[in-house]
């Protein structure tokens, strides 16, 4: 079994607890990116989360993010990239750029 199914796997499982959830998924990588198309982070609604989208800070805003996905059930589209100044400050300084999708599910 593979990370992407092991983190699908938990969520199926959180969600099967009752547990409001979001999942993100990296969509897009340009350069040097911390992880690979495909990889997921789920996160619950008290913050609880597994899996990994980038790393280091950069997570840290995508939790966010998916707490307000959690709450409002509207889909989100986040870019993170050595560019963009928010990168800078969470911490996305390897040159690249990542492009992570966010969805509530269960």
């Amino acid at each position: 079994m593979n990370d992407a199914t092991d983190i699908l796997g938990t969520a199926e499982r959180w969600a099967g607890e009752g547990r409001r959830l979001a999942l993100a998924t990296v969509i897009e990588t340009w350069g040097s990116a911390p992880r690979p198309v495909g990889s997921h982070l789920v996160i619950d609604e008290e913050g609880g989360f597994e899996g990994s989208v980038s790393g280091g800070c950069v997570e840290g805003a995508v939790i966010a993010e998916a707490l307000d996905v959690i709450a409002s059930g509207e889909p989100r589209m986040l870019e993170f990239g050595v560019a963009d100044e928010t990168a800078w400050q969470v911490g996305l300084s390897c040159g690249g750029r990542i492009r992570v999708f966010v969805e509530r599910v269960g």
